[in-house]
């Protein structure tokens, strides 16, 4: 990863079906300053089932209950939209990506150059979607919203054997041996970006738990995002601030907009505020080392301070406590030098304020 934070501005199915709209959020996007706009590719009957109901969060934004099937059916975009929408974002300059929830749809998009395949929180477990999305090419952005750290370890073992072998893992327990193995870490690095991320629409802030990235970092050795469905733009920055490479976020063109995601969502100017802050927090991350930078040189001399005398000193007089004190400008020597001039000789006459010499 590059030093630079990679923003997806995430459209999802806020365009609630209609391309005119999508190619909207594409434009939002590339205004607002984000690197790539992902929408979610789909056939709603080869992801969902009839019985599988609307997740809680599902019912309370839409205002319905139901099923996923009826709700996802009005919001699929079709084939044939999909090179609109790449151009789109070609004459935009921002990337097109998109989630493919079905193996068809991971094929689909899996020819329109995207920069990083997305792996949604709810796929982790899937493994057959984990090894395709690995021989794709691109590299890969691992959702782990839902997730405890051995299924990260299992999914991340199923992606390394995707990226090393042609066939498939007789089991799990083979493709996580074939895992500790240095052959597998190399095929992951530069690859995969772990997201840590809280499903839940929107998140309370309450269950964001950002120290969870380090555990990912410091466990896998991957480099970590974060994919945030929290309100407002706080916690991505913080994100950021922690170390996130990758921040992903929802968007969409107005709340007032009835669907799944839309009420953890960003409007068009929120989006661009965080964009906008994202990147003065990476102008702020600078380097880890510590030391004076440029800017700071010319102002020691103001701000710091240097031993002077407290009252008129005779050559000859020793040196006590009583004689020195520390004040601006910093023209002769350091404070601290004080406690090696105790009982010790003044070479010379000073008056008083007057810089004491080495």
């Amino acid at each position: 990863m590059a030093d630079r934070v990679f923003i997806i501005a995430e459209a999802g199915v806020n365009h609630d079906g209609s391309l005119a709209d999508a190619l909207a959020m594409i434009d939002v996007a590339a205004e607002a300053g984000a690197d790539a706009v992902k929408f979610q590719t789909f056939r709603a009957e080869a992801a969902l089932t009839a019985r599988a109901l609307k997740a809680e969060y599902q019912v309370t934004n839409t205002g319905e209950g139901g099923t996923q099937l009826d709700m996802v059916r009005r919001l699929e975009l079709k084939p044939e939209d999909h090179p609109a929408l790449v151009e789109r974002c070609r004459a935009r300059g921002i990337a097109f990506m998109s989630t493919a929830f079905d193996m068809d749809s991971l094929a689909l998009v899996a020819g329109l150059g995207m920069p990083w395949i997305k792996i949604p929180s709810g796929d982790l477990t899937w493994g057959e979607m984990l090894i395709a999305a690995a021989r794709v090419g691109p590299p890969l952005a691992v959702s782990t919203g839902m997730a405890t750290l051995d299924e990260v370890r299992q999914a991340l073992a199923l992606i390394a054997w995707g990226r090393m072998r042609s066939d498939l893992p007789p089991d799990l327990e083979t493709a996580l041996a074939a895992f500790d193995t240095e052959a597998a870490r190399a095929a992951l690095k530069g690859q995969v970006v772990l997201l840590h991320c809280t499903t839940q629409y929107p998140a309370p802030l309450s269950a964001v738990n950002l120290r969870a990235m380090d555990t990912l970092r410091e466990t896998f050795g991957l480099p970590v995002g974060y994919s945030d469905h929290t309100l407002g733009i706080t916690v991505p920055i913080a994100a950021v601030a922690r170390g996130a490479v990758m921040i992903e976020k929802h968007f969409t063109l107005s709340r007032d907009r009835q669907g799944p995601d839309h009420a953890a969502s960003l409007e068009p100017d929120e989006l661009a505020a965080m964009v906008r802050a994202i990147r003065e927090v990476e102008q702020a991350l600078g380097h880890a080392e510590k030391g004076p930078a440029f800017e700071e040189m010319a102002n020691r001399i103001v701000a710091r301070r240097s031993l002077v005398a407290t009252r008129k000193v005779r050559a000859g007089e020793v040196w006590a406590p009583d004689m020195l004190t520390a004040k601006r400008p910093a023209d002769g020597l350091e404070p601290h030098q004080a406690f090696a001039l105790y009982g010790r000789p003044a070479g010379r006459d000073y008056q008083p304020d007057e810089a004491i010499e080495p």
